[in-house]
């Protein structure tokens, strides 16, 4: 069904972005706080038309909001947590983690947010090591959620607005001041009900277009083809996170292949530390082979002379770009993000790249020793079957 000639979108409010028949502004407070409040929202979050990290943001003057998932090299979170007036902790749940209801930090705080569904934000907190450092601190919501257009996994669990309705009153020491974040989130959710009594039957949308694959394809594989390299890098990794003797993951192999001209770059570096009894397991490298490897420098030093200044990286997330950003070494910023590319292009999750892989064909041989040998062999599988199946008009 193509849209009618005379059919307008709807007109939207530029502060909250809701469409003006629901905006919510007219019930937004301005609350001043000592707290820092600082906002990480996954990029999925974004669009939801019933999200509260905007809200919550509006409500806040004194708060800043950044969408993204890595957040490695990000300045304004580096400059929020390194404030020598506020000691940063985050609100994510899990062993260790105070109540901070029960028992607040004591003098100002800055006080990073996940905002996403518990599957992002597990994501987030899992992948960024800056975050794995900060004092971490939940609770358990006083009341059930108003959310009533939005079903939450546990009745313990809330809105983004309103725990920080809640962690604010705790951390400022003044509960009732904060309830008036609910007004806007209330006002929100009565005019969405009221919204969708008055029209049972869902708006009907114009049908775009349909996208040529040529507009699914990441345009560095054809825009940048001569400058992309594929890379993997796998940790000495110790499992139990928050275990007293844990040591934090370490770069010790990396592979990294140019498809446009089949060179390809591998090393191993012996860890610093002990070797994690499980890594020879999930790296499928002998552990003779990784102690006995050189040190981590000439691993740098080898890839840096590989590389080129004008390199587009991509990989399957981003764990091991940030091993060895870790480690030290340089990489172009950012990262083409294959599995993200793939689940936009596709409409469809993939759980791992050797998933994926399997839909392409038979696997290739691999590129490098172990897991990350295949890997890449994997990726480079990947960029060529795009490129072939979209080839530039």
């Amino acid at each position: 069904m193509n849209a009618p000639a005379d059919w307008t979108p709807r007109a939207r409010c530029p502060r909250c972005r809701r469409p003006s028949s629901v905006c919510y502004c007219a019930h937004l407070p301005a609350l001043e706080t000592r707290t820092k409040v600082v906002i990480l929202q996954h990029p999925r979050e974004r669009d939801m038309a019933i999200g509260t990290a905007r809200m919550a943001s509006l409500c806040l003057p004194g708060s800043a909001l950044h969408v993204g998932i890595d957040w490695s090299r990000h300045a304004p979170l580096a400059a929020a947590l390194a404030d020598p007036t506020r000691t940063p902790i985050l609100l994510y749940p899990g062993p260790g983690a105070r109540d901070i209801l029960r028992d607040p930090p004591t003098g100002p705080v800055t006080l990073v947010v996940v905002d996403g569904t518990w599957s992002q934000a597990k994501t987030v907190v899992r992948d960024n090591p800056v975050l794995h450092a900060l004092p971490r601190y939940a609770f358990v919501a006083p009341e059930v959620s108003e959310y009533r257009i939005r079903r939450e996994p546990d009745d313990a669990y809330c809105s983004t607005i309103e725990a920080l309705m809640h962690v604010l009153g705790a951390l400022e020491g003044d509960p009732a001041r904060f309830r008036a974040m609910l007004a806007p989130f209330r006002a929100m959710i009565d005019a969405q009900i009221a919204r969708q009594a008055s029209e049972p039957s869902p708006r009907p949308r114009p049908m775009r277009p349909p996208r040529a694959p040529w507009d699914r394809l990441p345009p560095e594989i054809a825009s940048r083809w001569d400058d992309l390299v594929c890379v993997v890098g796998e940790a000495n990794a110790w499992p139990y996170r928050d275990a007293p003797d844990h040591q934090p993951d370490e770069l010790i192999h990396w592979v990294a292949h140019r498809p446009s001209t089949g060179a390809t770059f591998e090393a191993l570096a012996a860890p610093r530390g002990a070797l994690s009894p499980s890594t020879p397991y999930h790296t499928r490298l002998a552990a003779d082979a990784i102690t006995a490897a050189p040190p981590l420098a000439a691993l740098l030093d080898g890839y840096a002379a590989f590389a080129r200044p004008t390199d587009r990286v991509c990989a399957w997330g981003h764990h091991g770009a940030q091993l060895m950003c870790a480690a030290g070494g340089a990489l172009p910023v950012p990262v083409l993000d294959l599995r993200v590319a793939v689940q936009r292009a596709l409409h469809q999750k993939f759980g791992s790249l050797e998933d994926f892989a399997a839909t392409l064909g038979p696997p290739p041989a691999p590129l490098g020793a172990g897991r990350a040998g295949q890997r890449v062999a994997l990726l480079a599988q990947l960029v060529h079957a795009w490129r072939a199946r979209f080839p530039a008009p």
